[in-house]
């Protein structure tokens, strides 16, 4: 790529003010330096700095003989690859807007983000996402060409808007001399201001919105998160997270090329844990779920290990609950017990650690939903610099980080570099930063509703900051927060979050606003709670029925009821403790509509949908009979009917401090 003149550029960090800019700057002052890595059939790939300039200087070429604009939106499509994410560089290095959007989307959902942002490009990885995109195209009356990355099963299609992404690159590559000059004039105009990216929402409350962010939302959010932590280009991640979801674009493009660390991207989806064990990433990011299913997976590894093994695991645990977190973070400890925690790491935490793939991480974060308190301390008790983060894709990722030596399982700790916070008087959460999004795309009234004329941006989450520690402290989502008819606090997250970390529990959905107690429905974890069938010589022959199993229900109330013990304890929200539950017949799902693509329930849907259930919660019924509707695999529709047992659970009794704050 030709040389950018950073004497004359009156914005941006160092002079750098947009991705390709500081692509250039990776590949001139540390070309040779590991820019992507990718295991292809058993073998990892890897691609310096320097040939990562030249593959997307060859692509962008290409975009332009195609006819590519700029203000032209550029859908992306696929799984983690380097070719898509050199995708996003190159559409953006000619003027255009990249749009990565869920490949786990159904074509319905592809079709409503594609017209929205008018997409006249995509770019996807293979047959089954161009299968998506040529479903819905007659609908999309401004979409013009495809491009597919892995041509099997696409030499049969017609093929004159389909184009092979090497193709593409060769076609670049020959008209270099044509289009360069047009390709450096569009790439060294770039502004700070100019759009960087556009990230579609999940859509918990309705249509996913188009969330617009720029260039100095980006680098600026990139720079200060990459300071805050010591990140530094000897780093790697693996890059396994929805490229549509903002944190992924933030780890594996903000940082990653203002850091110039490298990108490592799996085989595949299904390989993730074991390339994640290859790789040993520096810096790690992953949501709350995966944190529980790794603790599932060393739950059920432990009830069937050998007596003395378990009983080496479960001793050295204890202990590393007790002190495990104080060591970390630097706190006095006594010799012996640090003398046992030693032994423990030789015994116990390191092959944990090995196990899970993070022997070698230096930063983790955790984010997108709240973190169980057990969950959480678990991993620090490890020896594992686990944090939380709250933030949000409007806020291009960063609100909150907690600083090492003040992580805390109960607050999200302080503002992130660069954030002002301030609580509204109904507690809402508001913040302003560099990062705050530029606007919602064609949607000027949601914009107006969320970003004030001062740059306020509302969170939609209720919460307060402490007055001691000035950490922030969210309670919930602002509109799921409200009171029980007896005008004590309502917090659902807080709870469901304590009931998820039992390995028997992957999801719990608690309702009580407004009514005298609280109910819950359960999903079971099929993994954990069929490794439990297997080893009692239990047969089951489907998920619903594993979940109505007495045995079942019984070890289920326990877990309620010793999440209600713990609630009880709990000033502000023993109010909130679950009197009754099912068991639903049927996994939450997102191609059902009950939960996002990024895997957040869809509190309202469920409750309209299950409304039959809930009222047979608080109606005193001991069963309830119902039929539900599901999407299958394939996209059939079908139904489940069942009969499910209600359960009553004890609770404790609820402390006075626990009345609606004054």
């Amino acid at each position: 790529m030709g040389g950018i003149d950073l004497a004359h550029l009156a914005e941006g960090v160092e002079g750098l003010r947009s991705v390709p800019a500081l692509l250039h700057r990776n590949a001139t002052e540390f070309g040779n330096a590991p820019a992507y890595r990718e295991k292809e059939y058993g073998i990892w790939q890897s691609w310096t700095w320097a040939e990562t300039e030249k593959e997307i200087e060859a692509l962008a070429l290409g975009l332009l003989n195609l006819g590519v604009n700029e203000g032209d939106y550029v859908a992306i499509i696929g799984r983690n690859r380097p070719t898509l994410y050199w995708s996003m560089v190159a559409a953006q290095s000619v003027g255009a807007i990249p749009v990565p959007l869920y490949q786990d989307a159904v074509a319905e959902e592809m079709e409503y983000v594609l017209g929205h942002c008018g997409a006249r490009f995509a770019i996807v990885a293979d047959q089954e996402q161009a299968d998506k995109v040529i479903e819905v195209q007659d609908d999309l009356h401004q979409f013009e060409h495809l491009i597919y990355v892995d041509p099997r099963g696409m030499r049969k299609y017609e093929h004159s808007h389909l184009h092979e992404y090497s193709h593409v690159q060769d076609q670049g590559r020959a008209a270099r001399d044509e289009y360069l000059p047009e390709l450096k004039r569009r790439r060294d105009k770039l502004t700070y201001d100019d759009t960087c990216v556009m990230l579609y929402t999940s859509g918990t409350t309705g249509k996913p919105k188009g969330v617009v962010l720029s260039n100095r939302n980006i680098i600026e959010a990139a720079k200060s998160s990459s300071e805050f932590d010591h990140l530094r280009r000897s780093d790697s991640v693996l890059a396994y997270l929805p490229m549509a979801w903002v944190g992924d674009f933030i780890f594996s493009i903000g940082q990653a090329y203002w850091c110039g660390f490298c990108v490592n991207c799996p085989e595949a989806p299904q390989t993730m844990y074991e390339n994640l064990h290859e790789i040993g990433p520096t810096y790690f990011f992953a949501p709350p779920r995966y944190f529980e299913e790794r603790i599932t997976a060393i739950t059920i590894r432990m009830e069937d290990a050998g007596r003395v093994k378990k009983w080496l695991y479960d001793t050295f645990m204890a202990h590393a609950r007790k002190v495990g977190p104080r060591i970390l973070d630097g706190k006095p400890v006594g010799f012996m017990d640090r003398l046992k925690y030693a032994l423990g790491q030789v015994l116990v935490y390191g092959p944990v650690r090995n196990r899970a793939g993070m022997t070698k991480v230096r930063v983790a974060y955790t984010a997108g939903e709240a973190i169980g308190p057990e969950i959480f301390d678990f991993w620090r008790s490890l020896g594992i610099n686990l944090k939380q983060l709250y933030g949000q894709t409007e806020a291009s990722v960063f609100i909150t980080v907690q600083p090492d030596g003040e992580v805390r399982s109960d607050t999200v700790g302080v503002p992130a570099p660069g954030v002002e916070i301030r609580i509204a008087e109904n507690g809402e959460v508001f913040y302003r930063s560099p990062g705050a999004f530029v606007e919602y795309y064609k949607n000027p009234e949601s914009t107006r509703d969320t970003k004030d004329a001062e740059g306020w941006v509302a969170t939609g989450d209720a919460g307060f900051i402490e007055e001691d520690t000035g950490h922030l402290r969210i309670i919930d989502r602002a509109k799921d927060v409200g009171q029980m008819a007896d005008g004590s606090l309502f917090a659902p997250k807080y709870v469901e979050n304590k009931l998820k970390f039992f390995p028997n529990i992957l999801e719990a959905v608690v309702f009580g606003a407004g009514k005298d107690r609280c109910t819950a429905f359960i999903n079971i974890d099929l993994t954990a709670v069929g490794n439990w069938a297997e080893r009692n010589n239990i047969a089951y022959a489907s998920y619903q029925e594993l979940a109505g199993h007495p045995q079942v229900l019984e070890t289920v109330q326990k877990h309620v009821e010793e999440v209600n013990e713990s609630v009880a304890q709990d000033d502000m929200l023993s109010g909130c403790q679950v009197h009754r539950f099912l068991i639903l017949h049927k996994e939450l799902d997102a191609d059902d509509g009950e939960l996002t693509r990024t895997r957040k329930v869809r509190r309202k849907i469920i409750g309209e949908k299950f409304e039959d259930l809930v009222n047979a919660l608080y109606d005193g019924s001991e069963s309830v009979y119902t039929e539900t509707e599901v999407t299958y695999e394939d996209g059939r529709k079908g139904k489940i009917k069942a009969t499910l047992e209600i359960r009553d659970a004890k609770v404790w009794p609820v402390k006075p401090k626990a009345m609606a704050a004054e």
